[in-house]
């Protein structure tokens, strides 16, 4: 039986890792779009009881950037099917916003979007969410199921503000940084970061 060392393993760099890297900030125009989804009502009821029924089913706080009452898995989509149909109408949207506003086919480039991440969030006195960003993801999104008058904004690059109303959703690109300041009141919110995949080829029988 080889003898083993209690040395630890010297990690040696390969090139790629050894290269110079300077880094500057470019300022940029990114779009976010503010949409009403009251025409899918009844995605955003389901999803609203999904985040009960999460909160019973799975009742600790998951830990993030994010400091607020509660806050359900990554992947409350894959645990409570409530949530589905409001995925499907968040991919569509997002979808239409990258064709119409920034020119971009997914489908022309062999790709899908499809949501890789989704969770609930519900936000009361005080509660609020550092800055951060959802990169890697193409977009990330704030749905709002619940906001009090007066409730804390959702701040873009600290210097443009969105206020959350009940039925909107607020979709931005996933790199862009934002944060939510210390909240008045209550805001009952889902989020969720969208990806790109390969689409599967056919196979020609």
């Amino acid at each position: 039986m080889p003898e083993t060392s209690d040395f630890p393993a010297i990690h040696i760099a390969s090139p790629a890792e050894k290269v110079t890297v300077e880094m500057s900030y470019v300022p940029s125009e990114l779009p976010i779009f503010v949409c009403d989804l009251t025409l899918i009502q009844q995605h955003l009821t389901l999803a609203r009881q999904a985040i009960d029924e999460l909160r019973v089913s799975h009742p600790e706080s998951t830990p993030s950037n994010v400091h607020a009452v509660y806050m359900s898995p990554w992947n409350s989509h894959d645990l409570n099917p409530k949530l589905k149909p409001l995925c499907e109408s968040v991919v569509t949207i997002a979808k239409m916003m990258a064709q119409n506003a920034m020119g971009v086919w997914f489908s022309a480039m062999q790709l899908e979007l499809f949501v890789s991440n989704c969770w609930g969030i519900i936000y009361e006195d005080s509660d609020h969410a550092k800055p951060h960003s959802h990169f890697p993801a193409e977009f990330a999104c704030a749905i709002y199921l619940e906001a009090d008058e007066g409730c804390a904004p959702i701040v873009f690059s600290r210097t443009v503000a969105v206020q959350p109303k009940p039925g909107s959703m607020v979709l931005f690109p996933g790199i862009m940084k934002h944060e939510v300041p210390p909240n008045q009141g209550r805001r009952v919110v889902i989020s969720m970061n969208l990806l790109t995949r390969p689409v599967p080829s056919v196979q020609a029988a």
